[in-house]
């Protein structure tokens, strides 16, 4: 059996919109195959560098961008860099490389996942779907590499401690939750929720949510029963 939902089953939710970017043509082509046996996911494109990436991102709108980093022309963390640009668009790396010189910069992009190429069909639907959610999806051997360099001092501590709000937002992004969702939760406006996060960020020394998320479960503010499922240290 099949560890996923495959094509004519029961699921009748709004399938979500991929693109693939990857320089490798039978790499595209493989993971097609695989997401086309896949109920509840649609291949809506694919590119093959960073500049034909940015281009159809803009004109396909897919809800989650599988991104190569490698690749000739523009690389994919400039091309993450742009197409984060559009919060509603999540970007999950799919990668062979795991040097801090292509993850930190990724994540610092903007990509809410980072998966490498060897991780088996399940945990790359499973990444996808959570990368979907808004939940940060990491490989195990990249969160720990995340949490070791969080270890590391980044800068002075802020003299401005996070307020009460401030860790009720932290720990709503922790678990996944979109803007949209905090500010109903807490019946604030989107925009205020934007000002936490950024407040957030800012006092903290990180760059984006999946930081934020990570400092959250270090600090003991969230549990891996609160959020994404596969923060496996």
């Amino acid at each position: 059996m099949l560890p996923f939902e495959v094509k004519g089953s029961t699921m009748t939710e709004t399938p979500i919109r991929v693109l693939i970017v990857d320089d490798q043509a039978i790499v595209r082509r493989g993971i097609c195959a695989l997401l086309a046996e896949v109920e509840g996911i649609e291949v809506i494109g694919e590119a093959s560098d960073g500049e034909e990436a940015v281009t159809q991102a803009k004109v396909l709108s897919p809800d989650v961008v599988l991104m190569d980093l490698v690749m000739p022309g523009m690389d994919g963390i400039e091309a993450t860099r742009r197409i984060t640009r559009d919060p509603e668009v999540h970007v999950l790396v799919l990668t062979s490389f795991f040097g801090d010189d292509k993850v930190f910069p990724a994540i610092k992009a903007g990509a809410l996942g980072y998966l490498l190429k060897d991780s088996e069909p399940a945990d790359l639907l499973q990444a996808i779907r959570q990368v979907h959610r808004g939940e940060p999806s990491l490989h195990p051997t990249i969160a720990r590499k995340v949490l070791q360099e969080m270890q590391q001092p980044s800068g002075p501590p802020t003299p401005d401690p996070l307020t009460d709000r401030e860790l009720e937002v932290l720990q709503l992004v922790a678990r996944g939750m979109r803007n949209r969702e905090i500010a109903e939760r807490l019946v604030v406006t989107e925009a205020t929720v934007r000002s936490h996060v950024s407040n957030i960020l800012g006092k903290l020394h990180l760059a984006n949510r999946v930081q934020a998320t990570l400092y959250a479960l270090q600090e003991g503010l969230t549990s891996l029963q609160d959020g994404p499922e596969n923060w496996k240290t």
